[in-house]
């Protein structure tokens, strides 16, 4: 049985105990335990159920790898589903419940499913549920949506916080191991700027529990020392518990370090996601044992060697009184060995190899420790623990030579290095026939953008197998990746030598069994319920690459990712298949390395500021002067200014028609303002617009249209010319930012030997329009420049002052009326708003919001980007080809638009439309066509973009787009309606309000 052994314990305080419980059973623990030593130590042995049999299953590996391990931590807003055992530090008052399974842990329903697992091979949901079609929404899909998944969801508010940081450096260390520390000190010692990561709490690694000696002392007081000499230097930064999750592109790692997952409520961030730039990344990430192929391999108590030698090492908790130990290799022996050393029983070492010598071998002999060469597993005995085992002859043949009693199996089929942080950007593989795994191949390795290593594999992720190789072999890395940053280091490695050191050099084992164990299942994924016999069924069926028998039969997926499946699924499946194993490959490592929670990712994106919220200058006085609010992208902008007794459409009304009238001020600082500059942003100007740009004189405006590179229509605005190389360019509200970023992925990618300039200044303005007949009187009042229709003709800006604010002022209009576009420093926005409603009383000064804005535009017949497009539209079909320059060469989105079905004269296009009873168009309603398609659905010849009621025309209107656009002004059309009804409608010009455009121009 599992207990806790009353010496040792490297990692526990003895003197401080820790209650904890797993599924409402109190038990105690020390602190520094993790979860699954603590569960151990009270002899929990049963942890959880597999996902499609609900097997009993153990805990089998002692760090990140665990498949079987997961649990549901904690409870209310503090729970979250699938947390490692082997990884979550025991705290008081933790609360962990085992999942999978129905009712309980011991007495599960659902392992009916393993006693029908002959007919639920890997992939038989592609096969089964196929027929009938009719059953699948009602009978196939609920009950396979109920059964997926592990754990259960959140069900309350998460009641922790979690942030975000940024750091850069010149090197980045994954891994706090000795190949870490030995990488980090040499760059520390030759000025680099170092981070060092390391997911657990300690420093070291695997160094200590291997009894490994480095410069003639246990590995403990060097690795003590060498934290000490970086923790001294100013330019080292070192992080426990945090994670190096995924590189990618140029340098870019993240990062997810556990603040206060062991310390719950203390008011720290539970996780912080770290986004770090580094210009070399050095990948310490050590080795993964293999586990070994065998009946009953999945039964609680059979776990990984090494994973068990840390258990008695670091806990001093044990999985078993009695241990076999199964191995192809040597490291095995030290398992056995610690055992013996702990006071435990290890009947027999369990070797694949023929003939087994060497140091360790002969002190486990020493030791008493019987070891039969030549012979395997052929079965483990037992339901929810291991009770004994039978052997058998490695190559497989005969009946079973003997029976052994024993309650817990060391299993090790080798070890494999962590190479998914190597791989996630692009780094290859090689296969090492030595050791029998892939290692990083330091001839492709990923690279930057010029063309050089951008990340460097060290110590046993990069296959050195032995203390003194992978000092070496760090100290070797660091330095490349110092040069690689123009700095030069001592490439000079601490000498190490291990207590007994020794190559492993497995030999590798194909999964066997004797007599009737050729029946009994052999697990590869432990997780995912994934066998020998399911991988060999999917070459049977055709499955012979790599990635689709990973899809078949589920082999790696989930959280497992490879870690403990995947060499072992491809020596199948190259058997199989009568390939090498490195002819078949690897399956994708992609990022994240170890499950990120979504609080991470998310970082204080929660709640009212799940995205940021973006307040114009003068937002205070709308909200005091009772404004409706409405979401303009990530802005919020007044939809109305309702008063008392008024609905929002009364408002509305009232809005349109004063600033038609009188005078109307529109908060429009959400408009997007990006600056384009330098000796090339003409020519670039007009390779972002469908008109020439580039002649624009300074001081004028124009308008332009924007395209994507398949030609429709993106974007549009004012754009205005500063000086000789500066252009201002006005965009919509919504589009500041991705019209930006866009102009940036073509100077970046495209363009990037032009000299051009950008910058986003949207929220260093703030821009007020003054619409109306009194618009000028208004800014004549307040004094400070001439505004006259002489000195500021439309479509002309200058800078001046106002009431003795510093003002650009335009004269552009998006209501058709008489129109001053005004901007002011943001700083000031809200001092310049209020004195242009002090001053513009007299004149009838009101706001108005966003819906008489767009009213006004509608009847003016002026476009709006997001109603009048949807992707799917070209300039060309909104009546805009004046806007299209005949004499440029090229733009965005020229080409595009020369394609047949963009260039044909077939499509719909604009007009306007005038109900005839006076009644507004539904929003979304198509024009009724004769006829029906295929599917007996009617036919449709246009829809509707724009539907107001114009309180100027007092009748509805809209804009839409049409099968023959313009020359069917006249026709009389019928709209659909939600109900099933029809409108009727007159076909008219756009434009339904000053066609001759006079207003705008006095």
């Amino acid at each position: 049985m599992s207990t806790r052994l009353h010496k040792g314990g490297r990692l526990i305080d003895r003197s401080a105990s820790t209650e904890f419980s797993f599924n409402g059973k109190r038990m105690r623990g020390y602190a520094g335990d993790s979860l699954a030593s603590a569960l151990l130590a009270n002899n929990q042995m049963l942890v959880g159920r597999s996902f499609k049999y609900h097997r009993p299953r153990g805990v089998v590996a002692a760090g990140p790898e665990e498949p079987n391990g997961l649990v549901g931590l904690g409870r209310d807003g503090r729970f979250e589903p699938n947390q490692r055992v082997t990884t979550t530090e025991l705290f008081e008052g933790l609360e962990a419940a085992s999942q999978n399974h129905w009712p309980s842990l011991d007495y599960d329903v659902g392992v009916v499913n393993n006693a029908l697992a002959r007919f639920l091979p890997g992939g038989f949901y592609y096969k089964t549920f196929m027929y009938p079609r009719a059953a699948w929404k009602h009978l196939f899909e609920p009950i396979i949506r109920a059964s997926a998944g592990l754990g259960r969801a959140p069900t309350q508010r998460d009641a922790d916080r979690y942030e975000q940081a940024y750091a850069f450096c010149d090197l980045l260390v994954v891994g706090g191991g000795i190949a870490g520390l030995q990488a980090a000190l040499i760059a520390g010692q030759a000025g680099a700027r170092v981070i060092v990561l390391e997911q657990t709490p300690h420093w070291g690694g695997r160094a200590p529990v291997d009894g490994d000696q480095i410069e003639g002392a246990a590995a403990d007081l060097w690795i003590n020392a060498t934290v000490a000499a970086l923790e001294a230097m100013e330019n080292v930064t070192l992080r426990l518990r945090c994670a190096g999750v995924g590189v990618y592109d140029h340098g870019y790692v993240l990062a997810d370090e556990k603040v206060a997952d062991h310390t719950p409520g203390d008011g720290r961030p539970k996780h912080r996601l770290w986004r770090i730039r580094a210009a070399q990344i050095v990948t310490a990430t050590g080795a993964i044992e293999r586990p070994l192929s065998f009946a009953g391999n999945d039964i609680p108590g059979v776990m990984l060697a090494g994973s068990l030698r840390e258990f008695v090492v670091n806990f001093a908790v044990s999985a078993g009184d009695r241990t076999v130990v199964v191995t192809n290799n040597d490291d095995a022996y030290r398992t056995a060995i610690a055992l013996v050393e702990a006071g435990l029983v290890v009947p027999c070492i369990v070797d694949a190899r023929s003939t087994v010598s060497g140091a360790l071998a002969e002190k486990a002999r020493a030791l008493g420790i019987r070891v039969a060469t030549g012979t395997a597993i052929a079965k483990v005995k037992g339901g929810k623990r291991v009770t004994g085992v039978q052997l058998c002859a490695q190559a497989g043949e005969g009946a079973v030579l003997e029976e052994i009693l024993c309650d817990a199996v060391a299993m090790s089929g080798g070890w494999s290095p962590v190479v998914h942080l190597w791989s996630h950007c692009g780094g290859k593989l090689v296969w090492d026939k030595v050791n029998q795994h892939f290692r990083p191949d330091v001839m492709r390795p990923p690279t930057g953008a010029d063309g050089l290593a951008m990340v460097v594999a060290v110590g046993a992720a990069n296959g050195a197998m032995t203390t003194a190789e992978t000092l070496a072999d760090a100290a070797r890395g660091a330095a490349a990746a110092c040069a690689a940053v123009g700095m030069q280091a001592e490439a000079k490695a601490a000498s190490a030598d291990a207590v007994i050191e020794q190559a492993m050099e497995p030999v590798w084992i194909m999964p066997q069994g004797a007599g009737h164990a050729l029946k009994a299942k052999m697990w590869l994924d432990y997780q995912n319920d994934v066998k020998v016999s399911d991988v060999q069924l999917a070459v049977r069926e055709g499955y012979e690459s790599v990635e689709h028998t990973k899809r078949y039969t589920t082999l790696g997926m989930a959280t497992d990712q490879g870690k403990l499946s995947n060499i072992n699924g491809l020596a199948v499946l190259a058997e199989a298949l009568n390939e090498e194993i490195p002819r078949v490959g690897t399956t994708t490592f992609r990022p994240p390395y170890v499950p990120v929670t979504l609080g991470a990712l998310a970082g204080e994106s929660r709640g009212e500021i799940f995205q940021p919220l973006r307040k114009t200058p003068m937002h205070a006085w709308h909200e005091a002067n009772h404004a409706y609010m409405e979401p303009v992208g990530l802005w919020r902008r007044p939809y109305c200014f309702p008063r008392a007794g008024e609905n929002h459409e009364q408002a509305v009304h009232r809005e349109v028609n004063n600033t038609r009238t009188a005078l109307g001020l529109l908060d429009a600082s959400t408009l997007g303002k990006i600056i384009v500059k330098g000796p090339d942003a003409g020519r670039f100007m007009d390779m972002l617009y469908t008109g020439v740009m580039s002649t624009l004189p300074v001081g004028k405006c124009r308008y332009g249209l924007m395209c994507n590179e398949q030609g429709f229509l993106s974007d549009d605005g004012v754009v205005a010319r500063i000086d000789e190389e500066t252009w201002l360019c006005h965009t919509t509200s919504g589009g500041a930012d991705r019209i930006h970023a866009w102009m940036e992925d073509w100077l970046q990618c495209e363009w990037w030997d032009w000299k051009v300039y950008t910058a986003n200044i949207t929220e260093q303005l703030a821009q007020v329009a003054v619409v109306g007949p009194n618009a000028r009187k208004l800014l004549e009042k307040l004094g400070g420049m001439d505004v006259s229709k002489e000195a500021l003709p439309f479509m002309v800006w200058a800078d001046g002052s106002l009431g003795g604010f510093p003002v650009r002022v335009y004269r552009i209009s998006f209501s058709g009326e008489l129109s001053y576009e005004i901007a002011v420093p943001a700083s000031m926005g809200a001092a310049f708003w209020a004195k242009l409603h002090e001053a513009g009383a007299e004149f009838g000064a009101m706001p108005y919001g966003t819906e008489a804005l767009h009213i006004m535009r509608a009847e003016k017949g002026f476009i709006m980007i997001g109603d009048e497009t949807d992707g799917t539209v070209i300039p060309q079909d909104l009546n805009l080809g004046w806007a299209i320059s005949k004499k440029k060469a090229d733009f965005l989105g020229k080409r595009g638009q020369e394609r047949v079905f963009l260039a044909s004269a077939d499509r719909w296009k604009l007009a306007g439309f005038e109900t005839l009873d006076g009644s507004v168009v539904p929003d979304g309603s198509y024009i009724v066509a004769a006829g029906s398609n295929a599917n007996g659905q009617g036919n449709t010849q246009g829809r509707v973009t724009s539907t107001y009621h114009s309180p100027t025309l007092n009748r509805g209107i809209a804009m839409g787009l049409i099968h023959g656009g313009l020359d069917r002004i006249g026709d009389i059309v019928e709209f659909n309606t939600v109900t099933g009804g029809r409108v009727k409608a007159r076909v008219v010009d756009p434009v339904f309000y000053d066609k001759e455009g006079e207003k705008p121009n006095v």
